[in-house]
């Protein structure tokens, strides 16, 4: 398996990409500084390093990057940053970045940059393997790697939603926020804006210390018509929303357990105050 590493200041920066290498098949290690990203490097075989252009304890994402090289990682590179300047582009590729993306990152351009530019390097990535976003966007995204990631999707979604519901159930709303907005990410990047909108509400909601159960029944329901063309498919997702609102984890328990947890919570509350 193929592994990455995050850097990150901002937990659901990180969380946006992380999902998606996930998604991929990828193993990935989060890093929220350089000291951080400068022991994972150094105890973990690292293929894929994805940096903020803002890091904290380095004068930059593309210096940390150069230090990581000349340190000895064999890792390709990737900077991720908010409306990436030329400034910022020169650095990354004198870095030896694959590409200074913008954030937040869209899955098809990240995956198929990955697909055909990425496996285990054994030597570092030289410069000029700095990649015209422009191009790759017009060349390389094919309905092929659109059909592969909705497969992706659909397989990840079992386990994306069982997090939501297992944080519900521990009374855990931190669990629940992050659970619901990495799906979110995935969601509104692959075509599924009602899945997302539904899963940034229930995050909303946790990070208030609320657990939704309705938005959770209603994420259950969503989640269970079928979506797509393949009749495999439409099995897995209907079965999905089976196991979900019936099967192992059923929808009124689900909705019990959220009102005990969000008792708990509201006494917890109570007491701090």
């Amino acid at each position: 398996m193929l592994t990455a590493l995050v850097i990150d200041e901002s937990p659901a920066a990180r969380r946006q990409v992380t999902g998606l290498l996930e998604l991929a098949g990828w193993g990935v290690h989060e890093a929220a500084d350089a000291e951080d990203a400068r022991w994972l490097t150094s105890v973990t075989g690292i293929d894929l390093v994805v940096t903020a252009a803002t890091v904290p304890g380095a004068a930059s994402g593309p210096a940390l990057l150069a230090e990581l090289r000349s340190a000895g990682s064999t890792a390709r590179f990737l900077v991720v940053t908010p409306a990436p300047t030329d400034e910022q582009r020169a650095a990354a590729s004198a870095a030896g970045a694959l590409a200074c993306l913008a954030a937040p990152i869209d899955a098809h351009l990240l995956l198929d940059l990955l697909r055909s530019r990425t496996a285990p390097a054994s030597e570092p990535a030289p410069i000029q393997d700095m990649v015209d976003i422009d191009d790759l966007h017009d060349a390389d995204l094919d309905a092929e790697l659109m059909e592969r990631l909705q497969e992706m999707y659909v397989d990840a979604l079992p386990n994306r939603l069982s997090a939501i519901s297992r944080g519900v159930r521990a009374g855990d709303p931190r669990a629940v926020a992050a659970a619901a907005h990495t799906l979110a990410g995935t969601s509104g990047q692959l075509g599924h804006p009602e899945v997302a909108s539904i899963c940034q509400a229930i995050a909303s909601d946790a990070r208030r210390g609320i657990m939704a159960h309705q938005r959770v029944a209603e994420l259950a329901g969503l989640a269970g018509p079928a979506r797509r063309r393949d009749d495999v498919q439409r099995r897995r997702q209907m079965a999905f929303a089976a196991d979900i609102a019936g099967g192992r984890q059923d929808l009124a328990g689900l909705v019990h357990a959220a009102d005990a947890a969000a008792g708990r919570l509201a006494a917890r509350r109570g007491l701090a105050a």
